[in-house]
């Protein structure tokens, strides 16, 4: 199959969940000799053209206007898709969907909607306009998540496929696991953007309860983000700046490294699509403290997996932590959990159902 796939962003600038999803999606699909081709911006000091592990990039600039960018974009990405000549087109969320709409009705070629998060739970008005007619002319659309799925439907009733994004379990299981020695220093990590919709906030506040108890306790912050500087300041006022490291934003093949010297794992978001850190973390057998939003509840089973929160419980967030660390028997349990449950997530499996919904569309 010769397929187009339009993501918004790509690697190796960005390394957020859905870049990161993408790239292993198209490694995996060109892995099994289809012809893979990438839709995306342009970013400094990049070609416009060029092939990485057997897919090829078709990087568009992109005009720095308000509405009107975005419209010249879409418009761009029409044109690849046209030069391209795909099977179908696969878009990486409702937003981009656009083009491979248009595709559909100018082009004849089928295409398929992926909703990643955001452009699912965070509509502007625009989106609000269009995801209706996305959803409805769409040979196939995808969830993440039940929850998504469920919010999908609301929009418009119709057929929807839970498809979870994958790991390459390899990359994390493949390494020594530092928190399994006896350390009198317990570590609590927390991975991705720092911007509000991830709730950094409240971890920090629920971390000065832990180390009101636990004074070795130390909290590792990687990733960077607008609201850095103001998390260093909360940091210091709350008096746990000492036991908080702000390791910054690192290559995403050195994330399982971070993650395999920590106890245990926190995602204090406020709101979440999917998660892909959370896999990451349960493929190096971490406990998981996580809020219960979005999809994440698909992921984490109560008790089995980790443990859910509310979103800005932080004292309840600090108890659930505490709990764990307190309790080595309970969390070598769940680790050996999460060993277990993580394969299910592994991109094998999951580009065999995509490529099963790709024919099912030719």
């Amino acid at each position: 199959m010769k397929i187009a796939i339009i993501v918004n962003f790509f690697p190796p600038k960005w390394i957020a969940g859905t870049e990161i999803a993408t790239y292993h999606l198209a490694e995996h699909l060109a892995g099994r000799g289809n012809e893979v081709h990438i839709i995306t911006s342009l970013d400094d000091d990049l070609s416009e053209e060029s092939s990485e592990k057997g897919f090829l990039i078709h990087r568009l600039p992109v005009v720095r206007i308000r509405t009107l960018g975005m419209i010249f974009f879409w418009a761009a990405i029409y044109r690849t898709i046209k030069k391209i000549d795909p099977d179908l087109v696969h878009a990486q969320s409702l937003i981009f969907a656009i083009p491979a709409c248009i595709s559909k009705k100018m082009l004849k070629i089928p295409y398929v909607v992926w909703g990643q998060g955001s452009d699912v739970y965070l509509h502007n008005w625009f989106m609000k306009l269009v995801s209706k007619t996305i959803i409805i002319n769409a040979d196939s659309v995808i969830a993440l998540t039940k929850d998504m799925k469920r919010v999908l439907q609301e929009i418009y009733s119709r057929d929807i496929e839970v498809v979870p994004n994958g790991i390459d379990i390899e990359e994390c299981q493949n390494r020594p696991h530092e928190h399994e020695s006896v350390s009198p220093e317990k570590k609590i990590i927390f991975v991705g953007r720092l911007n509000p919709v991830k709730g950094v906030p409240s971890l920090l506040r629920a971390m000065k309860i832990v180390c009101e108890v636990l004074p070795d306790a130390k909290l590792i912050i990687v990733g960077d983000g607008e609201e850095r500087e103001d998390l260093e300041s909360l940091a210091d006022s709350l008096g746990i700046r000492d036991r908080v490291d702000f390791v910054g934003r690192v290559p995403h093949e050195r994330i399982p490294d971070y993650l395999c010297k920590a106890d245990i794992f926190v995602l204090p978001s406020v709101s979440e699509g999917f998660g892909i850190v959370i896999l990451e973390a349960m493929a190096c057998g971490l406990p998981i403290v996580a809020t219960r939003v979005g999809g994440v509840p698909d992921i984490i089973e109560e008790g089995v997996n980790g443990f859910l929160v509310e979103s800005g419980d932080f004292p309840e967030m600090a108890n659930k932590i505490l709990f764990l660390l307190d309790n080595p028997a309970v969390t070598g349990q769940i680790s050996k959990n999460n060993r277990i449950k993580v394969q299910g997530y592994a991109w094998k499996n999951v580009v065999d159902r995509l490529e099963r919904i790709y024919q099912e569309i030719l």
